[in-house]
């Protein structure tokens, strides 16, 4: 084992090996530099200070190669960039060597001039193939690979290139005229529109909006390419492409610097910290430099699962915001000046099967969130509300919707509440997209309520920080929506999984819409009457409510127990609810 490990690469041995190679090699080609100049049949007298010139130009590269780095960069990854500073390290190093033997030319004559110039591009040639060797052998002679090709020529394609991967690069393409006919690390790079189907593997490394990549993704699937895949450079990480990478919409004027103003060095308190929204929002937290979180959570494991991620100075609660007392008790001892507001029951059906737990929950645990906020004077109050609370047609919509009436309504005080609205987040526990990924894996068809159902679609990490930044905006009351672009169909959302899982796109059944389920859904009310200075943010209109009949209704909704009452209670302090059974 301990002579297997004195062959391991490490910089001192990769160094030690290259610069044993360059020194062999700087002999051999000032050898044939001489054999070169004089045909071969070099004058013994010529040879007589072979060696003392030859150490001249070992000495003078084994110098700049040291200063240039190239003594530390694995031969596998040695790139264009490399090959330029060996160029520029050589000429610098035979000007250096050159001049040392003009200035003290006594000492080595005779000596041919021209054998410089010789032996500089010999030098070229040789150290150069001697470091991409490894490479070319690697990249161009290995079996073991898949055969793959690149689309999209920059950086990302560059950092691709020089990794160990799976794949055995065949061709590199692009779509843009400027690039199309260039070179890419030795490939021609060609236009995407003239792909000959004759690989199965396609790596996109280009960004594209997300339907441009939608489109690309179907022209290569009908070219016969089965496994196509991104490329991710943060994680280092070639990955299949998702249905999320086609779904996802990029926030137009994400102000990153307001999230940080917002959230840096201050106590923010997370209620339903381990849910998808919750415990995304705690990373975010962490991330723009929050001082320490307070996550508040009534699922043990989720709240042992974001704690375990968390690097941040943080406290955990294990507690019901339905119980205003014991939540008083973190406010109390904790005193933040944020609140996030994502405790909530949010799945439609089970909602409808249990809506005294649902207005438990999500009412009663909002309304004491929100009292204690301003009874302790928090700054900013978040709530995280949904679409389902616009025009509700089921219990958990009704219930949402009360909330936003009463973040709207109670007198704040000191605390500045608003509610951010927003649809459906790609990739959420019980949400479609895993339960479609689950259900294709075990070769099921997929069932979908209608063939004209359509919601809207944003990634978490993208719908969360748009939730800061619009925390960070505004007075009190106010309700913000989330642009969420255009409503995608259920049905064509099953559909282009299947296909990108090579399953037959047709395996769906249709099984009727349930409890409380819309076709479409909405995110305002009225159109909005003001704009942010954001283009993915904007503002609904207020809805003015009669605050102590409003209190006398919500004790009535929290009194009842039979879900005919609380259905009758939800519909007048929501008069828009039109409940569907």
């Amino acid at each position: 084992m301990k002579l297997l490990n004195l062959f391991r690469p490490t910089n001192f041995t990769r160094a030690l090996f290259f610069l044993t190679g360059d020194v062999c090699i700087s002999i051999f080609t000032l050898f044939l530099a001489y054999l070169l100049r004089f045909n071969f049949e070099v004058p013994s007298e010529y040879l007589s200070n072979f060696f003392e010139i030859a150490f001249i130009f070992i000495f003078s590269k084994i110098t700049f190669y040291y200063i240039f780095k190239l003594y530390f960069v694995s031969w596998r990854f040695f790139s264009l960039k490399e090959l330029k500073s060996l160029l520029i390290a050589t000429t610098l190093a035979y000007l250096l060597g050159g001049g040392m033997l003009l200035v003290f030319r006594d000492i080595f004559i005779p000596f041919p001039r021209s054998v410089i110039i010789i032996d500089y591009f010999l030098t070229l040639l040789f150290i150069g193939f001697f470091r991409i060797s490894k490479r070319l052998i690697y990249e161009k002679l290995s079996t073991n690979k898949t055969p793959a090709i690149i689309i999209g020529v920059n950086e990302k394609a560059i950092s691709l290139l020089k990794q160990n991967i799976p794949y055995s690069i065949v061709e590199i393409y692009d779509d843009e005229k400027n690039i199309v006919g260039s070179y890419l690390y030795g490939y021609k790079v060609k236009n995407i529109s003239n792909i000959i189907p004759h690989l199965k593997t396609a790596i996109i490394t280009k960004e594209f909006p997300r339907n441009e990549l939608d489109k690309l993704v179907e022209f290569l699937q009908n070219k016969g390419f089965e496994d196509i895949k991104i490329y991710n450079p943060f994680e280092k990480k070639v990955k299949d492409i998702s249905i999320e990478d086609l779904l996802a919409r990029k926030p137009k004027d994400l102000d990153k610097k307001a999230i940080k103003n917002f959230v840096q060095n201050k106590k923010i308190l997370i209620t339903g910290a381990g849910g998808s929204i919750g415990s995304e929002i705690a990373r975010l937290c962490e991330k723009y430099g929050a001082e320490e979180l307070v996550l508040v959570e009534n699922s043990e494991f989720n709240l042992y699962a974001i704690n375990e991620e968390l690097k941040i100075k943080r406290k955990l609660y294990l507690i019901d915001v339905a119980k205003k007392e014991e939540l008083r008790n973190v406010f109390e001892t904790e005193k933040p000046d944020i609140v996030i507001h994502a405790a909530a029951f949010k799945h439609v059906p089970i909602c409808e099967y249990n809506p005294r737990s649902a207005v438990i929950n999500n009412v009663l645990g909002t309304k004491n969130t929100i009292d204690l906020s301003i009874e302790f004077n928090i700054k900013d109050f978040i709530l995280i509300s949904t679409d389902k609370a616009v025009r509700p047609t089921n219990i958990m919509g009704a219930t949402k919707r009360i909330c936003e009436i009463y973040a709207q309504n109670v007198d704040a005080k000191n605390t500045k509440i608003c509610a951010v609205r927003f649809g459906n987040v790609l990739g959420s526990s019980g949400s479609v997209v895993p339960k479609f990924k689950k259900l294709i894996e075990e070769n099921r068809p997929l069932p979908i309520t209608h063939p004209e159902i359509t919601r809207y679609f944003m990634l978490i990490p993208e719908a969360c920080e748009l939730v800061l930044q619009a925390g960070s905006l505004g007075e009190n009351g106010e309700i913000f929506i989330l642009d969420m672009g255009e409503p995608v169909k259920i049905v064509d959302l099953a559909k282009k999984m299947l296909k990108l899982y090579g399953k037959d796109e047709n395996n769906i059944k249709f099984t009727g819409l349930r409890p409380g389920e819309k076709l479409y859904e909405e995110l305002l009310i009225n159109e909005a009457d003001k704009k942010t200075k954001y283009e993915d943010i904007f503002i609904a209109n207020p809805i003015k409510y009669n605050f102590e009949l409003f209190k006398n209704q919500l004790n009535k909704l929290f009194k009842a127990t039979k879900k005919e009452e609380i259905i009758k209670i939800l519909k007048e302090i929501v008069p828009e609810f039109n409940h569907k059974n």
